[in-house]
């Protein structure tokens, strides 16, 4: 079954449908809108996006070459699969780059631009924290606020190698930073104050502190994401003992 609907295509000037289509189902995937080995069908993908399968298939086309989706031929895309291995390796090094931006952040200082999108993004979650619960409208917003901070911690970093390879690992849908545990408030609660810690760390140049706490809060993410895996393995083989 497909997540709740993707938002129409609706193109901003000098930007072709095909790379809209490409942005909003990247975003989707990125947020796990998607089950992780779920097939993609062209068909119900252009009936959500109000577009023609043309750019529908050259999206799927480029989020296959980009690693987020799996192609077999004859039976098509579907969302990468990883197995508990490969997620507790990627989370590792996840932890390791983004600590060293985190770092890298504290060292050399964030400009008043990136200040002022990390303070924007911390009142945003503050507020969808509020209401005590995250509701499904939250969820793309929080998803976005905690993308947002990520972005500015990377931005800040001025490191393009670093923002590379950080990017690499984001690009198994499980292990990106859009992929938010939004059914678990108190992770949410955990890792927005995580967030507050580190823009205080990086505004006082703790290059130490920063870097510790993104790690940190990395780990903690990979801790979820483990548990997560063995539970659906567990619920899988009991559909299969049942069957």
């Amino acid at each position: 079954m497909f997540g709740p609907e993707l938002e129409p295509a609706s193109p901003a000037r000098h930007i072709t449908l095909a790379q809209t289509v490409t942005e909003r189902m990247r975003v989707a995937v990125l947020e796990g809108r998607f089950a992780t080995g779920e097939k993609l069908n062209e068909e119900l993908l252009s009936s959500m996006l109000e577009v023609s399968r043309t750019p529908v298939r050259a999206a799927l086309h480029r989020l296959a070459a980009e690693g987020l989706l799996d192609y077999v031929p004859n039976r098509g895309y579907s969302v990468r699969t990883v197995n508990m291995e490969e997620l507790n390796a990627m989370l590792d090094l996840r932890g390791v780059l983004e600590g060293l931006a985190a770092r890298l952040a504290a060292e050399r200082g964030m400009d008043e631009e990136q200040q002022a999108i990390f303070l924007e993004a911390l009142a945003e979650g503050d507020r969808v924290l509020s209401k005590g619960c995250l509701l499904e409208e939250d969820r793309p917003v929080f998803s976005e606020v905690n993308s947002r901070i990520h972005g500015a911690i990377l931005g800040a970093a001025g490191n393009r190698m670093l923002h590379d390879m950080i990017r690499i690992c984001h690009n198994v849908p499980v292990s990106s930073h859009r992929n938010v545990m939004w059914h678990d408030q108190e992770w949410l609660r955990r890792s927005h104050d995580d967030h507050h810690r580190m823009f205080d760390a990086i505004q006082r140049g703790e290059g130490g502190r920063a870097e510790s706490l993104m790690r940190e809060h990395i780990h903690i993410v990979k801790l979820k994401r483990m548990a997560r895996l063995e539970s659906e393995g567990r619920s899988r083989s009991r559909r299969a003992d049942v069957s």
